[in-house]
């Protein structure tokens, strides 16, 4: 596993008092034990144990669907939000070389309100050849119900109302819902969301693997690195495994009140896996008054922006890196002999030798100015080593929100603004809730 996956957390551990870091590592190995023996509150929401290790025929239904679309389309749109579109995102996002032409492309819809931006996605698609693949469990969340409802309506005007049946997979529950209702109605293609698997974690079911694998990844290979870790993710040595660790960390940082985490990517193929890791862990852990605020930051381009609060503001922030020891590529540095740019130091050079010196340099510096760091190290973007690090980070926020004293598997606050957001909107059922409101609002 470490040929796809390390932790460097030397200059963390250094920075934690021993016996808080007794304590942490204690409570991160009772939580481990409350994963393992699947006792611990939200355990019906434990399926995504299992992906790694799913049964080859399921994993055959969505490659034969993905080729399907691939076949059919140039062009994909996943309507989804949170959950439902994050993982699929991250892993296309990381393992797509950007700027080249792919077979298909794919875009997103129904992670927002801004009709501007549908109008806009549908006008730009006029001319290609269309898929969609509608991701909810219940089919009624409000961004993308209403995404699918105008994306649908496009698609039956473009190809009939027969054509677009063909062309429009839904990811949803087995039997409940109004998705599921639609699709049977509709005789749409359909994926089923496991009701043991929360969204957070679905990007190993059909959620996340159908747009992966129409986007040309092999999934194979992704499954691969994520069983990979999966071999070692409920041993309780700390030495082996590096989710205890990670989770041990962050019990210790946030008991000495650095209760924000900066996952720091020194790769751009790294801005959407910090989106879905943002979902993962605020999303786990934020809840009952506790938990980690999760930020992001992309280096070193925001080591023009950012880099200033991290080094010198408040004190309250550790900080995780990503890093890839070589981008697939290895541009070299040219040897024009001009002296003019200061930087023929480094003709010759490969960027991602250049790019680890930044991060030691600014490791280092960080330490300096009072922000304890560690790093996540892959030895390059592919899709192996990413489903290791999706499923690292699985494991280890569920150790981390067990030792923290919180259910990992749900999410209340959630629901909240849903309920003034349906009562403003003048929802049939809310109107004493909108009466409410409007006076607070006077």
């Amino acid at each position: 596993m470490q040929d796809l996956l390390t932790l460097d957390d030397t200059r963390a551990t250094a920075a934690l008092d021993a016996a808080v870091l007794d304590t942490a590592r204690a409570a991160a190995r009772s939580a481990l034990d409350t994963l393992r023996t699947r006792n611990g509150a939200g355990s019906e929401f434990l399926g995504w144990l299992d992906l790694p290790v799913q049964s080859a025929a399921g994993v055959d239904a969505v490659r034969d669907a993905a080729a399907r679309i691939r076949g059919e389309s140039d062009a994909l749109i996943v309507v989804g939000i949170g959950g439902s579109y994050l993982g699929a995102r991250a892993v296309i996002d990381a393992c797509s070389p950007p700027h080249t032409q792919h077979d298909l492309d794919v875009y997103y819809a129904g992670h927002h309100l801004a009709g501007s931006d549908l109008a806009a996605l549908l006008r730009a698609l006029e001319h290609r050849s269309v898929s969609v693949n509608v991701i909810s469990k219940s089919g009624t969340t409000t961004e993308p119900a209403l995404a699918f409802r105008v994306i649908k309506n496009w698609m039956e005007r473009r190809y009939g109302r027969d054509g677009a049946a063909k062309r429009i997979v839904a990811t949803t529950d087995s039997a409940r819902g109004a998705l599921r209702g639609l699709a049977d109605a509709e005789g749409y293609r359909s994926f089923i969301i496991p009701d043991d698997v929360g969204g957070r974690f679905s990007v190993l079911t059909p959620v996340g693997l159908l747009p992966i694998a129409a986007a040309g990844i092999n999934i194979d290979a992704l499954l691969a690195g994520a069983r990979a870790f999966h071999a070692t993710a409920f041993n309780a040595s700390f030495e082996t495994n590096i989710a205890l660790r990670y989770a041990a960390l962050r019990r210790a940082f946030a008991a000495t009140g650095k209760n924000i985490e900066i996952l720091a990517g020194f790769h751009p193929s790294f801005l959407m896996i910090a989106e879905w890791w943002k979902q993962l862990f605020g999303e786990s852990e934020g809840k009952g008054g506790a938990g980690i605020f999760p930020a992001a930051v992309m280096n070193t381009t925001d080591l023009h922006s950012m880099g200033q609060y991290i080094q010198d503001g408040e004190r309250r922030m550790f900080e995780t890196f990503l890093l890839a020891e070589s981008d697939g590529d290895d541009l070299l540095v040219p040897d024009t002999g001009d002296e003019t740019d200061g930087l023929q130091y480094l003709a010759g050079q490969p960027f991602s030798w250049i790019t680890l010196r930044a991060w030691e340099g600014t490791a280092l510096a960080h330490e300096s100015g009072g922000t304890p760091n560690l790093a996540i190290r892959l030895p390059s973007i592919r899709p192996d080593s990413i489903g290791a690090l999706l499923y690292f980070f699985e494991i280890a926020v569920a150790i981390s929100g067990y030792a923290m004293g919180v259910n990992p598997f749900d999410q209340p606050g959630v629901e909240d603004y849903k309920r003034n957001m349906f009562a403003l909107l003048g929802k049939p059922g809310f109107e004493a809730e909108r009466a409410a409101l409007l006076a607070r609002m006077k």
